[in-house]
């Protein structure tokens, strides 16, 4: 079996990552793969933004790390892109990073409602003082807005809300239907992201629930192990590929110089 391109893999460079890129290519060949993609947090105006990403001096060299396991593995297909943070305010910045170099992808991704990280674990209390719904409601009105953005190929985690395990009472479909609206619009695609297997909601991000929407919705996908370590390349990737299956998929992105093309799963 074919495994698609892993398009979501992390660096040393974000301070949470462990590997060079080029260990990460080797484990994809083990693997079977034939192509995958970097696309570390990228870096944020101001230094002292958080602690998780690389910073606005350290992109080069990021490129050139990315460029040494090309190098290194000539015959994988190796893409560079970017995990990107949609914060409303800073479009501008999204765009200059654009403008820096011929990347293959962005993917866009919330990690902060306000100024609160709410999927950062030292930050869990918060989401025992507020109610689930209206974070739920929250997360996705900024996803709404990335995907609606045209500034990313891909939305990364697409309901990463349910990280550890805390789901609203009230019926939160209708969340899904305004994104996926957005998405359908823009023609982004949505992740299939195996790392929610590994956190405490036990399931790829989005739920099947969700990825059934969104393929009525005619919105495409991709694929990501999101990666911090070389051991979780292509991390369940056969039970990803039957979960996009199992949601109507046939096809999923692949994506160069920010041009995509649909490949059969």
């Amino acid at each position: 079996m074919q495994l698609p391109a892993d398009y979501h893999m992390h660096t040393p460079l974000c301070r949470h990552a462990t590997g060079e890129p080029s260990e990460y290519a080797a484990k994809a060949l083990e693997r079977g793969l034939d192509e995958i993609g970097f696309s570390d947090h990228s870096p944020m105006p101001k230094d002292d933004f958080d602690d998780w990403r690389m910073l606005p001096g350290e992109l080069e060299d990021y490129l050139e790390r990315v460029a040494r396991a090309r190098r290194d593995f000539p015959g994988l297909e190796i893409r560079l892109g970017l995990e990107v943070d949609y914060i409303p305010g800073q479009e501008d910045w999204i765009r200059e990073l654009a403008a820096r170099h011929p990347w293959d992808y962005f993917i866009g991704s919330v990690h902060y409602i306000g100024d609160w990280a709410f999927d950062n674990p030292s930050l869990i209390s918060v989401w025992q003082a507020r109610d689930t719904f209206e974070i739920w409601d929250a997360y996705f009105e900024r996803l709404t807005m990335a995907a609606a953005s045209g500034l990313f190929d891909i939305i990364g985690h697409a309901d990463l809300c349910k990280k550890f395990g805390y789901y609203p009472k009230r019926d939160y479909t209708p969340l899904y239907d305004r994104f996926l609206a957005a998405a359908s619009s823009t023609g982004v695609a949505v992740e299939l992201n195996t790392a929610g297997l590994r956190k405490d909601c036990k399931e790829i991000y989005p739920a099947l629930a969700f990825l059934r929407r969104a393929h009525e919705a005619q919105v495409p996908i991709t694929f990501g192990s999101d990666a911090h370590q070389p051991g979780e390349v292509a991390a369940d990737f056969t039970r990803a590929l039957a979960h996009a299956k199992s949601a109507g998929y046939t096809h999923c992105l692949r994506l160069k110089g920010r041009k995509r093309e649909a490949v059969a799963l």
